[in-house]
């Protein structure tokens, strides 16, 4: 940790603190350096010029954990291209060996540097992937202009509150859960029982997190239009992490930044049981454990009453 009254422009911490962040390194033996920053591609090529080891940013470690938990060809799509968006704002310093993405797209021409190449083939894998999740959007709003009896909500929270757990239990289903960030990448949408002829269709989305990279939520554009269909949001929090409050401005600054302020809400508390202490509680937010089921069937009268479901 360090405390500077501003960021180091060349290096974020200063040329002495890398300096001592060098020799950290090398008296452990470490394979890794992580910085909690985002480093501008100046920083990161200076920091690599002090430090011998591979050095790791917030983006990108957040970008490598997407891709280990994408599974649908949609997922991988989205996480190639918001990793290729990131590789090409910091192309400078990377040293990356980009071959693996050429396949033969471009050749070397007269005069063009490596970092030219470099850019040009990623700029053609971007324009294919854009093309690819483009008809995976169009294909989607295919599916959602078909007629549907049953209105739609949509989870929302921050990664790890619980979301697909809570949609496993009211719908019965086996979406993939995992106690672990991101989890959930592909949109899930089951149909969930309220009461006597009343259901509604319900998406399980992606968890946000503070600062969510701009190329990831740009990638996962086509995947979060699933929230602008849905008649209402379902803020899902965790009830048993203190630090409950800033996760939830994070997602509301998100769903801000997608145009959703209008889209009702209703708020959860979700993981009661594993709550120490007084469970959170908000005006109008509803107390749940989809663990234990507790809270599930004021959960679900609330959504007869709010989302329209009908009879």
């Amino acid at each position: 940790m360090q405390r500077r009254p501003h960021v180091d422009p060349a290096t974020l911490v200063g040329s002495g603190k890398a300096a001592e962040i060098a020799e950290r390194a090398r008296e452990l033996d470490s394979k890794l350096v992580f910085v909690l920053n985002d480093l501008r591609p100046r920083q990161r090529k200076n920091l690599e010029r002090i430090i011998s080891v591979p050095i790791v940013d917030r983006t990108m470690l957040i970008l490598d954990v997407f891709a280990q938990h994408a599974r649908s060809r949609e997922g991988k799509l989205q996480v190639e291209l918001a990793q290729l968006r990131y590789r090409q704002s910091n192309l400078i310093g990377v040293g990356a060996d980009l071959s693996r993405l050429g396949g033969g797209i471009g050749t070397r021409g007269p005069g063009e540097t490596k970092l030219e190449v470099d850019r040009r083939r990623i700029q053609a894998r971007v324009s294919l992937l854009r093309k690819q999740l483009e008809e995976v959007r169009r294909q989607r709003g295919t599916r959602r202009s078909a007629p549907h009896r049953e209105p739609l909500v949509a989870l929302v929270g921050y990664t790890n509150v619980g979301k697909s757990s809570l949609l496993n239990t009211l719908a019965r289903s086996d979406a993939f859960v995992a106690d672990q960030p991101f989890a959930t990448l592909d949109p899930t949408i089951r149909r969930v029982y309220l009461a006597p002829g009343r259901y509604v269709r319900m998406a399980d989305t992606v968890g946000f997190i503070t600062d969510l990279p701009k190329d990831l939520v740009n990638a996962f554009l086509a995947t979060l239009e699933e929230l602008r269909e849905a008649e209402l949001l379902i803020h899902v929090l965790d009830a048993s992490n203190p630090d409950w409050p800033r996760q939830r401005t994070a997602v509301e600054a998100i769903l801000h930044d997608l145009e959703l302020d209008a889209t009702p809400r209703l708020l959860v508390f979700n993981k009661i049981d594993a709550a120490h202490g007084e469970v959170p509680s908000e005006p109008g937010a509803l107390a749940v454990s989809a663990r234990s089921g507790a809270g599930l069937d004021a959960l679900r009268a609330a959504l007869v009453e709010r989302s329209g479901a009908p009879a």
